[in-house]
């Protein structure tokens, strides 16, 4: 009787019910930000747990759910946008800094692309999967999680933490990018797919920065209260007509967020040194701020939303555990191989900050069903998901009470310049 009584007060066709529930869920997740920050458990891990306990809770009040993959595939798109936004508006490029931005690209890149063939390699030979197809699979597993290393890294010291955003955005950008390549190398062929995705390389540069000029000079004398979100819309639209196109959309956003953060180097033509009002620079602070809030309460819902999606009966397959267990090993193991020599040894705790997450979740969900198999079993990716969280979070508590037992190292390495 208590059960249908509480199912009838969770009536989630209700907007009033839907509006507490929504409001609830930011207020926790703003909860779980400041315990991250003392605890360095990433905030995405407790937003994931909390999805699952509704999940559980509904299901033991006998609240039916809707279908929540539209929404979560939607959310991910806009968090990935937004992620991606605000870490380019943190980069700050200076001649001093481009050695130190060429070494994280190189890093990223080969850190990827020898993820991906080991981890396929993996799946090879545990699931019995077509090289090709392992190497799909593969490529969501191989892609580090912006969505957790950019609020977990805080901490860090500066050179540390800057190297920890710049691979971890290059890793989401080359990734998505590698991911469609191959399948674009699957449908068309070899030599056919490499000259597509060559041309639609230097087609995606080409747009990013006309774009980017083209969206300053209009919004930088653009009037009006709304024109922060119509920018945002603008690039919803620019990022979603790049997909249909087959560009690589991402590009475009990372090349807008770091041109706009970069204002005195890419927009000189529209300065006007009679003026001390710089109205770029105000465009850039406003949409900073509002970057960070839109960011916040997309990867809020996301991840609370994957969290009711999961299927938990899958994380009691022995099976599953085991195949997991080996990816984590191959990814650390490539980490070991390319931090080692380009890092000069020292790669802590870096090594170990490499959490897997909303990128993930959603090329898994982009695979084409052509190449889609019941063999892999989706408890894998949370698996993965959860276990790199975790290494990340015991190295970086271990990290900041190294830190607390000597901070003179820290003031000393956060004094040394890049």
């Amino acid at each position: 009787m208590s059960n249908l009584l509480l199912s009838a007060a969770l009536d989630l066709s209700s907007p009033y019910v839907l509006i507490i529930a929504a409001s609830l869920i930011i207020v926790l997740s703003s909860l779980c930000n400041k315990l991250a920050e003392k605890t360095n458990i990433p905030s995405v891990l407790m937003l994931i747990v909390l999805g699952i306990l509704i999940r559980l809770g509904l299901d033991a009040i006998q609240v039916p759910l809707i279908d929540l993959m539209p929404s979560l595939e939607i959310l991910g798109i806009i968090g990935l946008i937004m992620i991606v936004l605000e870490a380019a508006l943190d980069l700050q490029l200076t001649r001093e800094k481009l050695p130190f931005i060429g070494k994280s690209l190189l890093i990223a890149t080969i850190a990827l692309v020898g993820s991906v063939f080991l981890v396929g390699f993996v799946l090879q030979q545990f699931l019995g999967l077509e090289f090709t197809i392992a190497l799909l699979y593969a490529t969501p597993l191989s892609i580090m999680s912006s969505a957790i290393i950019i609020p977990s890294v805080g901490s860090l010291i500066p050179r540390k933490k800057e190297f920890m955003i710049y691979e971890s955005t290059f890793s989401d950008i080359i990734g998505i990018m590698f991911f469609y390549f191959l399948i674009s190398y699957m449908e068309a062929g070899g030599s056919s797919a490499t000259m597509q995705f060559g041309l639609s390389f230097v087609l995606t540069i080409i747009v990013a920065f006309a774009a980017s000029y083209g969206l300053i000079f209009i919004f930088k004398d653009l009037k009006g209260h709304s024109r922060l979100f119509l920018l945002i819309s603008v690039l919803l639209i620019l990022y979603a007509a790049g997909k249909l196109a087959h560009l690589s959309p991402l590009l475009i956003i990372l090349i807008f967020g770091l041109s706009l953060a970069n204002h005195n180097i890419f927009f000189k033509i529209f300065k006007n040194d009679l003026s001390d009002d710089d109205p770029i620079e105000k465009i850039e602070k406003d949409f900073h701020l509002i970057t960070l809030e839109t960011a916040f309460v997309v990867r809020t819902f996301f991840f609370v939303i994957f969290g009711m999606t999961i299927n938990l009966l899958s994380l009691v397959n022995f099976n599953v555990f085991l195949v997991s267990i080996a990816i984590i090993a191959a990814l650390y193991i490539v980490r070991v191989l390319v931090l080692g020599p380009l890092l000069k040894g020292d790669f802590l705790p870096e090594l170990f900050i490499a959490p897997r997450g909303l990128i993930t979740i959603l090329l898994f969900f982009a695979i084409p069903a052509t190449y889609s198999t019941d063999v892999f079993d989706p408890g894998i990716l949370l698996y993965v998901i959860i276990i790199s969280s975790l290494i990340m979070t015991f190295s970086l508590i271990r990290n900041s009470k190294k830190q607390q037992e000597n901070p003179e190292i820290k003031t000393e390495e956060s004094n040394t310049s890049h």
